[in-house]
């Protein structure tokens, strides 16, 4: 681009085209509104469906719409990555395309960041009614746990939807993290910051893509990723294990000196089966550290773009 935009907007995107046109319809008025230089980085994550042609479509009637589309499927937060890293804006607001988290918001963003000199606006989730009772029992758990590891930089109920500062951008670009879960690396910087609290609203169109096997994995990449308390956990177990060995060992030396030699073999069975429960999970623990170690020391890129239309000429035969 030959001049830089003030503002971009970091949208990943996987087989979304029941959504994508509904959130185009009401996110393009909010930034032509703003009356600033902006530009839209929608990331294809890969998309089997018809996510690709329509974000084709849209970038021939909407200039100011960027597609980066990766070679496979990587992930939200490689697409997020993706985004982040080639956006050219003053400020980057991320959103997903599913208008969960209202557009609307990104005026009001903007405006605190540039009264305040703000490197980050959260959009923090007052109220998730639209959520089922699991989801908000398992999202509280977990904001929960982040908060213990991090500590209150991070605000509770933040999730993608926030608002980035040049400086911040940059920040998170000259980390060497291999899998970067935002959600905890953004407060960890500590630069400034303000809130934006919004309603979380109903996916507009199609399923969830975050079910609860991402929502796992998640929890356990933001816990290993971010600290080594999982290893001190299984210190204390292990330690907890060999207290309750020695309980054990006591209690069949007072039963064998005072002649109630029973066969306690319940005991003896409840003993084996916890220790070796104890076991598992430590070395479970240290195995998801050393894939991380394996997984950093291979040094494999974490997604491939196999197209940008602000760099490329345009494969699709659009004449770009």
């Amino acid at each position: 681009m030959s001049t830089a935009p003030l503002l971009s907007v970091v949208m990943p995107i996987y087989n979304e085209q029941e959504a994508l046109p509904l959130t185009v319809e009401r996110l393009r008025p909010i930034l032509d509104g703003l009356d600033v230089a902006y530009e839209v980085v929608g990331v294809d994550d890969g998309s089997t469906d018809a996510t690709p042609v329509l974000m084709q479509k849209i970038h021939q009637d909407w200039p100011e719409f960027r597609i980066v589309r990766f070679a496979r499927n990587s992930g939200h937060q490689a697409a997020l990555t993706a985004g982040l890293h080639r956006a050219f804006g003053d400020y980057v607001v991320s959103i997903d395309a599913d208008l969960q988290d209202p557009p609307e918001k990104i005026p009001e963003m903007l405006e605190l960041a540039r009264e305040q000199s703000l490197d980050i606006v959260y959009g923090v989730r007052g109220d998730r009614g639209t959520d089922t009772f699991f989801k908000r029992r398992t999202a509280g758990a977990y904001y929960w746990l982040m908060r213990k590891l991090v500590g209150k930089r991070m605000p509770n109920q933040a999730g993608d939807f926030r608002l980035l500062s040049r400086a911040a951008v940059n920040a998170l670009k000259a980390m060497p993290e291999h899998q970067p879960v935002y959600r905890l690396l953004v407060p960890w910087l500590g630069f400034p910051s303000g809130e934006v609290v919004y309603v979380r609203e109903e996916r507009v169109a199609g399923s969830t893509h975050y079910p609860l096997s991402k929502m796992v994995r998640l929890a356990l990449d933001s816990v290993t990723n971010f600290s080594a308390a999982p290893l001190r956990l299984a210190t204390w177990l292990g330690l907890f294990s060999f207290l309750v060995c020695i309980a054990l060992a006591l209690y069949t030396t007072v039963a064998y000196a005072v002649g109630s030699t029973v066969p306690g073999w319940s005991s003896l069975f409840i003993g084996m089966l916890f220790i070796g429960a104890v076991q598992l999970v430590c070395v479970g623990l240290l195995g998801e550290y050393v894939g991380r170690i394996y997984s950093a020391v291979q040094a494999r890129p974490a997604y491939f773009v196999g197209y940008d239309s602000a760099e490329e000429p345009d494969r699709y035969g659009t004449g770009e």
